[in-house]
């Protein structure tokens, strides 16, 4: 019988979300996601510990954030020798709110790939969904480099990435459900409120529908899923990026999975158009407390972990 993943697979391309690239090849995924939260799980594996020495020895004379640098592109080559696709690697969640920094920071992981050998078709530039993270896109994909719009949570990012021409955007499915579970508490209904209502899920279709609706050509990657269902209602989105725990529970399981969303359909739904302006997306972000809040710990949290990949690197110079 058909896995679950295999389904999916006839509907949506199917991303790993992980640093773990020993971990890729059962799952057959066309692409791979990165972030730093992700490679700093990853180097503390013993079985990574030799990729990380190597980049420090190989480096020692470089600047910590150099050797960051270079450590996340020796991942995305490794990770590259597996999948057939992309791999996306984030520049510093530091950057955020720093235009010129950001595209620079770009500029330089594009150059790293490049020298390994790899074309910068092949590779991802993850930029947080702040205005600014949205114009160093903007500025990036003239260029040739194309990015993947990570930390989004609301339809107001999405519409300022599309605007920006992003070639990806990466709306976050599970922590927009974490969001409303915790503030709903004790009155929250796992079956009332989850499944196809889930506010996560909701979200992208929403996303997904306005972008086929205005004929928008950035792609859709659902992210941060929490479990197997939130996948498969977004069976059908352009892309699912997918942890490994939650690709290995699809490939064992027979459950059918049923395409929720096609271009035709989601152009039908009654949607109006957003205003792009930057007061306009300063005013919907800010009215938006989930977006807001989770945005901001999204850029502290994968702030710290690089903090601690500096931690964990300064040692072994």
């Amino acid at each position: 019988m058909t896995t679950a993943l295999d389904q999916l697979k006839q509907y949506t391309t199917v991303v790993a979300d992980t640093g773990d690239f020993q971990q890729l090849a059962r799952y057959k995924p066309q692409d791979a996601t990165t972030n730093p939260s992700l490679i700093l799980k990853a180097v503390q594996k013993d079985n990574y510990r030799p990729l990380l020495e190597k980049t420090v020895r190989d480096h020692a004379s470089r600047p910590v954030g150099d050797i960051i640098d270079r450590l996340l592109v020796a991942f995305g080559v490794e990770i590259l020798k597996i999948v057939p696709g992309r791999v996306s690697t984030e520049v510093d969640a530091r950057l955020s709110f720093d235009v010129q920094k950001s595209i620079e920071k770009a500029h330089q992981l594009v150059a790293l790939y490049e020298a390994a050998g790899i074309d910068r078709e092949r590779v991802l530039i993850k930029l947080a969904s702040t205005w600014e993270g949205v114009r160093a896109a903007e500025v990036l994909q003239q260029e040739g480099i194309n990015c993947n719009m990570t930390l989004l949570f609301s339809l107001a990012q999405a519409v300022a990435c599309a605007q920006a021409r992003a070639k990806l955007i990466s709306p976050f499915v599970g922590r927009i459900y974490d969001w409303y579970k915790k503030n709903a508490g004790a009155n929250w209904d796992e079956a009332r409120d989850g499944g196809a209502n889930d506010p996560g899920v909701q979200s992208v279709k929403r996303i997904y529908a306005y972008y086929k609706k205005f004929g928008y050509p950035t792609e859709v990657m659902g992210a941060s899923f929490r479990t197997t269902s939130q996948v498969a209602e977004l069976a059908g989105c352009d892309l699912l990026t997918i942890s490994p725990d939650l690709l290995q529970k699809l490939h064992e399981s027979n459950e059918p999975v049923q395409r929720k969303l096609c271009p035709q359909q989601a152009a039908s739904v009654p949607i109006k158009r957003v205003a792009h302006d930057e007061p306009t997306f300063r005013y919907l972000l800010n009215d938006d407390a989930m977006a807001t809040e989770k945005l901001a710990e999204g850029i502290r949290l994968f702030a710290a972990d690089a903090v601690k990949l500096e931690q964990l690197i300064t040692p072994l110079r």
